[in-house]
C-alpha cells in the first residue's frame, strides 16, 4: 500500500502543472487565431481544409512542446506560467517571421488547400517548439 501511496504523492502536483498546461494551450488557440488572417477552426472544421489542419496542429504540437519543456524545467508554478508564455510569444512569433518574410503567402496558400504550405508552416512550429524547449534547459 505504501508504494501506491508513493507512487501517487505527486498527483496534485501533476494536475495543478496539467491544468495550467491546458488553461495555457486555450489561450495559445486564442492567440494563435488573433495573429493569423483565417480562422483555422473554420477552415478545418466546415471547409475540411486539410493544409489547414496540418498548419494549424503543427502549430499546437509546437507549442505543446516547448509547454512540456517548460513544466519539466521550471522551478515553480510562477516558473512554468512565465516560461509558458515566453513559450507562446516564440510561437507567435514563429509564425510572423514565417508569414512576413519567408513565405508572404502562406496563409492564402492555406486559403487555398495547399498541402505543401501546411506541411512547411507545421515543420516550422514544430521547429520552434523544439528549440524553444530546449533553450529553457537551464
Amino acid at each position: 500500500m505504501d508504494a501506491i501511496l508513493d507512487s501517487i504523492a505527486g498527483l496534485g502536483d501533476f494536475a495543478i502543472y496539467f491544468g495550467i498546461s491546458i488553461v495555457l494551450l486555450f489561450i495559445f488557440k486564442l492567440a494563435y487565431a488573433a495573429v493569423t488572417p483565417h480562422d483555422e477552426w473554420k477552415l478545418v472544421k466546415d471547409d475540411h481544409n486539410t493544409a489547414a489542419a496540418i498548419g494549424f496542429g503543427g502549430a499546437i504540437l509546437g507549442f505543446s512542446i516547448a509547454l512540456g519543456g517548460a513544466a519539466s524545467n521550471s522551478a515553480s508554478l510562477i516558473d512554468f506560467g512565465v516560461w509558458g508564455v515566453v513559450a507562446l510569444v516564440a510561437q507567435i512569433l514563429a509564425f510572423l517571421l514565417l508569414r512576413f518574410t519567408f513565405m508572404p503567402k502562406i496563409a492564402e496558400r492555406i486559403d487555398n488547400q495547399e498541402i505543401s504550405a501546411g506541411v512547411m508552416l507545421a515543420s516550422m512550429s514544430i521547429a520552434v517548439g523544439v528549440l524553444n524547449a530546449a533553450c529553457m534547459t537551464y
